[in-house]
């Protein structure tokens, strides 16, 4: 398995340090994490593509009512709460 050297700043190490965590896993566990976020929003991107090929772009008025439905549901979220 080939070895990487990471930089982290003191307050990450302290708290890595401070729980007896094992760094190796949660960098691999961060960067399985990451890459699969990267590649929803890759296959989103070719999704919402093939989409607007097929049926266009979306009006002014769908934009409108979409934002205003993306305000209400981040307005309503209990993480907005938080």
């Amino acid at each position: 398995m080939p070895r990487m050297q990471v930089y982290l700043p003191d307050e990450l190490y302290d708290a890595v340090k401070e729980r007896e965590l094992s760094p190796s896993e949660l960098l691999q566990d961060a960067v399985r994490a990451k890459l699969r976020h990267q590649a929803l929003l890759e296959e989103t991107d070719r999704y919402l593509t093939e989409l607007i090929d097929d049926i266009g772009e979306p009006s002014d008025e769908a934009l409108a009512k979409a934002e205003a439905l993306s305000r209400r549901i981040q307005t309503n979220s209990p993480a907005a709460t938080c």
